[in-house]
Order: structure tokens, then C-alpha cells, then sequence
């Protein structure tokens, strides 16, 4: 009886019909980007200072220029160590009496104005931004700057509690209806977070999304690989991968044009209910309807998948099926991941290179946001690394292998990061970035494939599933890493990732090479990995390949 793998092979394994499923999808990736990295212009902080009462029309009566204004009215950098003095602090004044000159106006009041009282803004903030953020419209600044820590989190507690139900869904219910569903909550719960009238529902609205946007992610990347052969696979998912980048540099240019977050959250958010039409243009995996013994859909479907690709079925397709491998009867645990050594060491090592991948990326755009000089520019020049990024996994990843292009994108991401530390020139630091930002792309996608190749078939999707959860934790504290660290010494988030990033790269050299190494079956070729088998039949291959992605 054929398998699907064995009609794509006569009908086309990446035909019209797979150019346009996949096409269509990678919109989906794309929208992805303004959700996974929307902080950076959402939430920007512009230059900032106390709003005095008086100060306004003190300086109309002056005619001071507003140089002279900060220069009067406004606090020095104060102690070093305490952090933002001048936009956290004002002058305990009463701007509105008369006795204050055009000249020096506090001289009046003190010889030294370091012995003037210094209290917290009272009356708000005054922000230096023709546009708008979360931070200026809620005044997440001094003591409530935390809450932009809060609310990048949210959305990675959404990722992190969301994979697990979203997951259960399109195993249950099917990709198609997964990535409906969730792209229906997404859409709306971006919408809400636009209209969102206090910070607290912006929260919850954050965190909805959260829980099932990485969900449609990851549904549309299993739908897209299940429609194309074995042979462009691999090929297709790193594309898909760099469809987000695509998104991050349409992003850019939209937080360009709207720079008004409320405007900017409607303009990512409304397009995405377009995905709705995805009932009628995307049809169901049918590799997901055999699993459901679903077989006259699944016929259906591939059936379709010929004509659209201007080739005849075979004529034993009404005898499609999905071979079963006897290895998915057992039933996986938690304890098998760490049941033997090595598999208790690549479980180990691997969540460490998820954990890291996570906190370098997102806590490299994040320290860009908090630091850079034109934060849309030094945007744009970052994301667009990331397609060379994707080129040489390509090249690299059955010629070289795994592990060394893994091990090398660990240390030049964290060597890149340590070097910036010392680089006052700002486009020579925006440079050495963007090598640790292509650095930290190349880990970021190559441990999700090394991840499933370690790991024998009946737990494999569990050990993708355990140690990928160690990204979106990652997520939940850079926030708090970064902005917290950055108010200390702007290079101290960069030393820490450096360490991180060294340590990983010296990590990943005690994993086995699984270039040209059959995919494990058992527990005890997982453990005997480092032995490079003799490759299996292209079957049996097959088969291992269907089997992950089905689950």
C-alpha cells in the first residue's frame, strides 16, 4: 500500500500546488514577528523628564530655547550609579513665583543647586517623541518601568502555557482547524490590546495572545511540511523560518509610518483575520486525516494535490495508508529523557542551548531598543541578517554537519557580544551586533533540528517538547535582564549574554555529530549515537520522518 511520501514522489513533491500552500502559510510566519519581538516599538522609552507646573510659562515668559529650559529647570545626571536622576527626579520648586530670574532662576534659592530638595514627578512626565508607546501613555517610567518588563513576559508566559493545549488541538482536531482557531483568538486579542483603556487589560489581552499566536506558528509550519516530500522538507522549514524574518522587516517599515503604538497594534492586528480564508484555500493534512483513519478525505486531498500539479494519480491511491511504526505502541515518559547517561546529558545540554538561543535574540533586539541611536534603522539592518542566517543552515547543514556550524554561531554570537562592550563608535557596534545577531539565528534554528535527531521516535516529540519549553522561559526573565541590568551599565546585559552564549558553544562540542546518521528508534540507539551508524533504507527513513512530523 502507497504512503503519502510514495504519492508525493509520482505526483510532485514540491508542486504548484505546495508553492502555493506554502506561500500562502508564510504569511502566517511572517505575521508572527510583530507578536514575538512587537516590545521593541510598542513599548520604545523616549527621553524623558518631570512635568513642573509652572516651568511652561516660566519658559514662554523667558523666551528660552529648550536647551536652556533643560538646562535651568532640569536635574544633572546626579551620583553615578543611581539610575536616570533627571528623568525620575525634579527640583521641589515653585516655578510660579515671582521671584525667579530668566538667568540662572534658581541661583536665587541656593548657591549650589545640589542643595536644592529633589522629589519624585508628581504631576507626570514630559516625553520627547512626536510618536507614542505604551510607556508614554501609561507612564511606565522610574519605579513603573518594571511593568514593560511585565509586559513582554506576558506574551512569553502565553507561548509557554499555550504549546501544550495548542499542540493537543491540532493533534486532536486537526492542523487545519488549529491554525483557524488560533488566528481568529490572535487577530481579536491584538485588536483588544489596540483599544486596551488601562494597562491591566492590556496585559490580559497581551497574554491571550500570547497563548495561541505561537500555537498558529507552529500549526502553519506543520501543515506546510506535511504537504511537501521528503526531499524538500528540510528546505521548506527553514523558509518558513524566514518568512518571520520577512515579517520583522515589514514590521519596521509599518512602526516607521505609524508611530503611534495604538495605530501600529490595528495595523498589525486587522490584516490577520484575512487567514480566515485559509478555510477554503488550505486544505487539511492529509497525512493528519490517515492518522484519524480518515482515508477517503485523505485520498480526496492528494488526489487534488495531483490535478494542481498537472499530474495523473497513481492508480493504487484509493489504497493509501499510513505505515505505522511499531516503536510509536510505547509510551514515552518524562523519566525516558533522562533515563540513560547520554541521554541524560543531551537533555541537559539542550535545554541550556534553548534556554540561550532565546535570551541572546530576544535580549539582543531588546538591548538595540534600549540603547540604539535610530532605533528604526538599527532595526531594520539587524533583521536583515537574518537571511544569510538561513542561507548558510542551508549550505552548511549536510556538507559540514551540525555540530560545528552550532558550536561556531554560539561563539561568534557570544564573542560579538562581549567585543560590543568595548565599542563606543555606535555603527561599528551596530555592525558587530548584527554578526551576533546572524550568529544567534543559526542556533536558534539548527537546535530544533538537532533537538528531534537526538532523540529516539516514541519520545521524540516529547523531548522536542520539554526542551523547547525552555525557550519561552527564557523569554519570561530577558526582559527583566536586560532592562533591569541596563539602568546599572549598558554593557553588563551584553557581558552576561557573552557568558551565556561561550558557555553554550562549548556545550554543544560534547553532542554527538547526526549528519548521516539514521534518526534513532530505540533508547538504545539513542544512547550509541556517537557510533555513526550505517544510514537505513530510504523506507524505513521515511517512515521515522512522517512519524515526527505527525506527532
Amino acid at each position: 500500500m502507497p504512503t503519502v511520501d510514495d504519492v508525493l514522489e509520482q505526483v510532485g513533491e514540491f508542486g504548484w500546488f505546495q508553492k502555493q500552500a506554502f506561500l500562502t502559510l508564510c504569511l502566517l510566519s511572517a505575521s508572527f514577528a510583530p507578536i514575538y519581538v512587537g516590545i521593541v516599538f510598542l513599548g520604545f522609552t523616549p527621553d524623558h523628564r518631570c512635568l513642573s507646573p509652572g516651568v511652561a510659562e516660566l519658559s514662554r515668559r523667558c523666551g528660552w530655547s529648550l536647551a536652556e529650559e533643560l538646562n535651568f529647570t532640569v536635574p544633572g545626571p546626579g551620583p553615578e550609579g543611581e539610575a536616570f536622576p533627571r528623568q525620575c527626579r525634579s527640583y521641589q520648586v515653585d516655578w510660579n513665583q515671582s521671584a525667579l530670574g530668566c538667568v540662572d532662576p534658581l541661583a536665587s534659592l541656593a548657591s549650589n543647586r545640589s542643595h536644592l530638595p529633589l522629589g519624585p514627578c508628581l504631576h507626570g512626565w514630559v516625553y520627547d517623541t512626536p510618536g507614542s508607546s505604551i510607556v508614554t501613555e501609561f507612564n511606565l517610567v522610574c519605579e513603573n518601568s518594571w511593568k514593560v518588563d511585565v509586559f513582554q513576559s506576558c506574551v512569553n508566559v502565553g507561548f509557554f502555557l499555550g504549546s501544550l493545549g495548542v499542540g493537543y488541538i491540532a493533534d486532536r482536531f486537526g492542523r487545519k482547524l488549529c491554525v483557524l482557531a488560533t488566528t481568529l483568538i490572535s487577530a481579536i486579542s491584538g485588536v483588544l490590546m489596540a483599544v486596551a483603556p488601562d494597562y491591566t487589560s492590556l496585559l490580559l489581552f497581551r497574554l491571550l495572545q500570547g497563548l495561541v499566536s505561537k500555537g498558529s506558528w507552529t500549526a502553519g509550519y506543520t501543515l506546510t511540511t506535511e504537504f511537501v516530500g521528503l526531499g524538500y522538507r528540510r528546505t521548506v522549514a527553514i523558509l518558513y523560518q524566514m518568512a518571520f524574518t520577512a515579517g520583522l522587516v515589514l514590521f519596521c517599515g509599518v512602526a516607521y509610518a505609524i508611530p503611534h503604538w495604538r495605530g501600529l497594534q490595528l495595523a498589525v492586528s486587522v490584516p490577520t483575520f484575512l487567514f480566515l480564508f485559509y478555510y477554503w484555500c488550505v486544505p487539511e493534512s492529509p497525512r493528519w486525516l490517515l492518522s484519524q483513519k480518515k482515508n477517503s478525505q485523505a485520498i480526496k486531498i492528494m488526489d487534488h494535490i495531483a490535478q494542481k500539479n498537472g499530474k495523473l494519480p497513481p492508480a493504487d491511491l484509493k489504497m493509501l495508508s499510513l505505515e505505522e511504526d511499531v516503536t510509536e505502541k510505547l509510551s514515552p515518559s518524562f523519566a525516558d529523557l533522562f533515563r540513560t547517561p547520554h541521554l541524560r546529558k543531551h537533555t541537559c545540554i539542550l535545554m541550556y542551548l534553548w534556554f540561550t538561543s532565546s535570551v541572546l535574540y530576544q535580549g539582543l533586539i531588546m538591548h538595540m531598543g534600549a540603547t540604539g541611536g535610530n532605533l528604526y534603522l538599527d532595526f531594520f539592518y539587524s533583521a536583515l541578517v537574518e537571511f544569510p542566517a538561513a542561507f548558510i543552515i542551508i549550505l552548511t547543514i549536510d556538507r559540514v554537519g551540525r555540530l560545528y556550524p552550532l558550536a561556531v554561531s554560539n561563539l561568534v554570537a557570544g564573542a560579538a557580544c562581549f567585543t560590543m562592550v568595548f565599542i563606543s563608535l555606535h555603527w561599528l557596534s551596530m555592525v558587530v551586533a548584527c554578526v551576533g545577531r546572524m550568529g544567534i539565528t543559526i542556533v536558534f534554528q539548527m537546535v530544533c533540528l538537532v533537538n528531534a535527531e537526538l532523540y529516539p521516535t516514541f519520545v521524540r516529540n516529547l523531548g522536542v517538547m520539554v526542551c523547547s519549553s525552555l525557550c519561552d522561559l527564557g523569554g519570561i526573565i530577558t526582559p527583566f535582564l536586560v532592562f533591569r541590568l541596563v539602568e546599572v551599565w549598558q554593557g553588563l546585559p551584553l557581558i552576561l549574554f557573552a557568558v551565556l552564549s561561550l558557555v553554550a558553544g562549548g556545550m554543544t562540542l560534547l553532542l554527538p555529530e547526526t549528519k548521516g546518521v539514521a534518526l534513532p528508534e530505540t533508547i538504545e540507539e539513542a544512547e550509541n549515537l556517537r557510533r555513526k551508524a550505517k544510514p537505513k533504507e530510504k523506507k524505513i527513513y521515511l517512515q521515522v520522518q512522517t512519524s515526527e512530523v505527525d506527532t
